[in-house]
């Protein structure tokens, strides 16, 4: 076959080289169902061919809403992009309000949704979007058009020489979707990805990753409309890898018992759960077994790649993996070789605990802007630094500007912002894009993230504080489940830390201690703050004296998507955050 220059070529490419029988997999009725590659790109063929009989142009705009994972996201995907129209990926559990900006902004004229919660959403708006013709779900519900019948739609091939037409007219330069970030603020923006955009980041990030051509397996399960997890399943097409789409996050420790798979990606927030359930069984042990396990713990968190310990450290390491890390090995499928992580940062302690256990995670870097992948790690040829996102990619060029930010050029950078030519030149300089992000690249080549240019702040002493590497520091304490940095203008740095409800119950069951049964009452009780003194001031000893937490106060709320303390991404919306804990914020500084 021809070079890949579109993302419909994919599952050409396996089907040339590799044709598995598991391309995509999904478990429906409690039976996981495989879909082949020559099944997947003939059905992907019926959609196409539906399309064109539905009157679908090139550059129209078809949405798909699904709340998990699945096989048929991926059929509609290559269906809509054979035509030259542009799959424009929602995420699920955004308001009605933000559906309908969408896919008005966007001018979408189908929508595909997979469930009859999103359905309801998009029904109760449907009215306030002229463009929407008609709507098609994926599971099967009453009174919504099934996905189905696009399948029998296109099921006569005799218009298959029109989709082959069409396939021509797509260049590589040609938009193939536009992805809605969740703005920390105001609506949300709608980027601008081509073909090129995202393939050239699947070829640049495919020697990053060391697979098993044809015989490796993928559990899937992070969103797929947003671009990480949507480049990383092209990735594992090119690569002949079977994809397994986990149920849910819920049964994400079944699916990988049930898939056994060899690669997954994941999000720090997943992996600090998947670390504090592992700890948290290892301190129900008792006698020597509980020793061992908190031995290798220790042993675990000071682990340096490459045996930098020495031969003693990896003599004890050895035992260790034999007697503790193999089981958790096992929790997780026992052929989990490598996770991949994104999204925010990825506290050093995990990265050191992980790999140690032989289940290393690659921390990398990257925004929707830059589709994504901006630099990876890789524990092959030195490419691993615990503390750094890895070396940047082969095409991609990174330079540091004179106050710290990140810039970021080549075939990876957005087309611009969706009808926001404004913002697109804010974002776009002579070709370098603007990342937000403060960082440098060290002596070795490797990039670290130090801050978010824009959530930096200065103390009315005139003193620059980056909020995110206290908290990051602050979230090493297993007390703490979220927190955010605040004191733009004030005197010194405060902050609100929302405990972990679930560890500080169990903290206090195991000293005895009587601290409530309800949130409000936990955060109000004198011993819980006493020991959340204790955290802040230990953590605090690794800051300079004006970067120090001076005061905080505990929030009752878990902060969450729908409480709209935290992005679809789970990012902080600081501004939501501050508003809605005003009181706190001037009980902090009141006195100050």
């Amino acid at each position: 076959m021809n070079k890949i220059t579109r993302l419909f070529d994919f599952p050409y490419h396996q089907q040339e080289k590799y044709s598995i029988p598991d391309s995509l997999v999904t478990k429906y009725d409690g039976e996981w169902v495989k879909t082949s590659t020559d099944e997947y790109i003939s059905k992907a063929n019926a959609i196409s061919r539906a399309l064109l009989r539905m009157g679908v142009q090139k550059d129209d705009k078809i949405a798909v809403i699904s709340s998990n994972n699945r096989t048929e996201w991926h059929i509609v995907d290559i269906g809509i992009l054979q035509t030259g129209a542009q799959n424009v990926p929602i995420y699920p559990t955004i308001s009605e309000e933000d559906y309908e900006y969408i896919l008005n902004h966007s001018g979408s004229i189908y929508c595909i949704v997979s469930d009859e919660e999103v359905l309801k959403k998009v029904n109760a708006i449907k009215n306030n979007v002229p463009n929407l013709k008609e709507v098609f779900c994926f599971n099967t519900i009453s009174g919504c058009k099934n996905w189905t019948e696009l399948l029998e739609l296109g099921k006569d091939e005799s218009n298959q020489s029109e989709v082959e037409a069409r396939k021509e007219t797509v260049t590589t330069e040609d938009l193939a979707t536009i992805i809605y970030t969740s703005g920390t603020t105001g609506k949300p923006k709608g980027v601008m990805l081509s073909h090129k955009n995202i393939v050239s980041n699947v070829l640049g990030s495919e020697k990053r990753i060391p697979f098993q051509a044809g015989k490796s397996k993928a559990l899937s399960f992070l969103p797929i409309c947003h671009i990480f997890e949507r480049m990383v399943v092209y990735l594992y097409q090119y690569y002949g890898v079977g994809i397994y789409f986990a149920e849910s996050i819920d049964k994400l420790s079944d699916n990988l018992k049930e898939t056994r798979p060899h690669v997954m990606t994941a999000v720090p927030r997943l992996l600090e759960k998947v670390y504090d359930k592992i700890y948290a069984k290892g301190a129900e042990l008792t006698g020597i077994k509980k020793k061992l396990f908190f031995w290798a713990i220790e042993l675990g968190l000071k682990f340096e790649p490459y045996g930098k310990n020495g031969w003693w450290y990896e003599f004890q390491l050895g035992i260790a993996r034999k007697l503790i890390f193999s089981k958790w090995k096992e929790g997780l499928g026992n052929n989990l070789e490598l996770m991949v992580s994104g999204s925010a940062a990825l506290q050093p302690r995990l990265a050191r605990v992980f790999a140690a256990a032989q289940i290393p995670v690659m921390e990398g870097y990257g925004l929707t802007e830059t589709s994504p992948v901006i630099a990876v790690n890789d524990m092959r040829n030195h490419g691993f630094k615990i503390g750094t996102v890895g070396k940047v990619i082969d095409n991609v060029e990174v330079k540091i500007a004179e106050d710290g930010e990140i810039l970021c050029k080549g075939p990876n950078v957005m087309m611009g912002y969706y009808k926001d030519p404004e913002k697109t030149a804010e974002a776009v300089k002579d070709g370098y894009f603007y990342t937000g992000d403060i960082g440098l690249i060290d002596k070795d080549g490797f990039l670290k993230i130090t801050d978010r240019k824009k959530e930096m702040f200065k103390t009315s002493g005139g003193k620059y504080i980056a909020p995110q590497l206290i908290e990051n520091a602050m979230k090493q304490s297993r007390f703490i489940g979220e927190i955010m940095v605040i004191g733009d203008g004030e005197k010194m740095p405060g902050a609100f830390i929302q405990p972990d409800f679930d560890f500080v119950k169990q903290w206090a069951a195991k000293k005895g201690l009587s601290i409530g049964s309800t949130n409000k009452e936990i955060v109000a009780n004198e011993e819980v703050k006493k020991r959340f003194q204790e955290e802040v001031d230990d953590i605090n000893k690794k800051f300079g004296h004006w970067e120090m937490i001076k005061r905080f106060e505990l929030t009752p709320e878990v902060w969450s998507i729908d409480g709209g303390e935290l992005t679809p991404t789970l990012k902080l919306k600081r501004k939501n955050v501050k508003e809605k804990y005003q009181d706190l914020y001037d009980k902090i500084y009141r006195d100050a």
